[in-house]
């Protein structure tokens, strides 16, 4: 991590983030943080999203030392009941039959970490599902794509098939809102930078000066 472009490490297993941050150039190694994800008892959704974020970051932070670390935790709830990944296609099906025709809503929390500092986004969308068949909810669980996402599906793979619409930001939805992250890396004294046709993260100028002190 030399002059002025900084890798970002992502303190997530998830393609769909890696390949979000990818599109805008960004140098990114990732670097999957292993946590216990019991919800605690009474614990909301957007509270639960947001420390489930933290204590990924939080974790990665002693493996990647001097690196700014982007964590991220995506959840899916009816009320008050969280929907995480489903353990087996059995659970899977429940899910997504009792997802169907409701709307509910997903909330994605962001963690970001860079020389002590610490900064916070939750975003949130609405998810309408269709009224769909149990057959057609049996295919879409049988293709394997909702086994690793909350909730059990993929808004942004077959799984847009079950959705009738969305309320709010679909990348909350996919797991990355990417509008809110230049204000958040700005809270941790990081911008994104232009470099022909692709961006890189540097430090901003609060970190810049406090370097050169």
């Amino acid at each position: 991590m030399t002059g002025r472009s900084l890798t970002l490490v992502l303190a997530s297993a998830s393609p769909r983030r890696s390949e979000l941050l990818g599109r805008l150039g960004l140098d990114v190694k990732v670097a999957v943080s292993h946590v216990d994800e019991m919800p605690l008892a009474g614990e909301a959704p957007a509270t639960y999203a947001l420390r489930l974020a933290l204590e990924k970051a939080r974790a990665a932070a002693h493996r990647y030392p001097g690196f700014p670390l982007l964590a991220a935790d995506t959840v899916v709830a009816l009320g008050d009941r969280i929907f995480g990944k489903p353990r087996d296609r059995a659970e899977a099906a429940a899910m997504l039959a009792d997802l169907a025709g409701r709307t509910h809503a997903v909330v994605t929390a962001m963690a970001l970490l860079w020389q002590e500092r610490e900064a916070t986004h939750v975003e949130l969308a609405q998810v309408t599902m269709a009224a769909s068949s149990a057959e057609l909810r049996a295919w879409y669980r049988e293709t394997g794509e909702g086994d690793d996402k909350a909730g059990a599906y993929a808004v942004q793979g077959k799984g847009a098939l079950l959705i009738e619409r969305v309320e709010g930001n679909v990348q909350a939805v996919v797991g990355l809102p990417l509008a809110p992250l230049p204000g958040l890396l700005a809270r941790a004294s990081l911008r994104l930078a232009a470099a022909g046709a692709r961006l890189t993260l540097t430090p901003g100028p609060v970190a810049a000066n406090a370097a050169r002190a």
